[in-house]
């Protein structure tokens, strides 16, 4: 475990899929053939942890869903790439185009991906991660398989991981906590 805190230190940007990875990978369509998608709030908390921290966070996916959008919205993520089915072209389109005073590479991404269109970039990156329900193929390449499936706070996982390799795990949980002041209260 210490191994994968180590490499999720390096990330300086998380990239996600959405379909299997932010939600659980069903389209549910309405009588109106509207489409609909289920995401995790625990997810949702992640993605906004990174960016308290200076930490990137970006979506690539193959579908467009103006839900995608408004759920990125929320979430604060920095970079929405949609209807892209070369993942791999995708993320280094996406790298180019990161203002170079960043200095991001592939090496510093994390990837979560969970079906066979995502391996190609996750190969790339520096740390790549998947749900336990992914393509066989997709797990084999994988640095983590989180212990929930997607939509049901894998991103959280990654998430939580990312911040103990960079050392802000514990002062984020401060923020949710008494226990620094009742420590501080028993002390007096």
């Amino acid at each position: 475990m210490q191994d994968l805190i180590q490499k999720a230190g390096q990330v300086k940007l998380l990239v996600m899929d959405v379909d299997g990875i932010l939600s659980n990978g069903q389209i549910i369509y309405d009588a109106n053939g509207v489409e609909t998608k289920a995401f995790s709030v625990q997810d949702g908390v992640g993605v906004k942890s990174l960016a308290r921290y200076g930490i990137l966070t970006a979506i690539i996916t193959g579908r467009s869903s103006a839900m995608v959008n408004k759920r990125a919205a929320e979430m604060g993520v920095n970079h929405v790439v949609q209807g892209r089915d070369d993942k791999l072209i995708a993320l280094n389109e996406l790298l180019s185009s990161l203002d170079p005073a960043l200095n991001i590479t592939a090496a510093d991404c994390a990837y979560m991906g969970d079906d066979l269109p995502d391996i190609k970039a996750m190969q790339t990156v520096g740390f790549a991660a998947t749900v336990p329900n992914a393509h066989a193929e997709v797990i084999k390449r994988s640095d983590m398989v989180t212990t929930r499936t997607g939509g049901t706070g894998a991103v959280r996982e990654i998430c939580d991981l990312i911040l103990k390799g960079h050392g802000h795990y514990q002062d984020f949980i401060a923020h949710y906590t008494l226990d620094e002041a009742q420590t501080q209260d028993n002390q007096s």
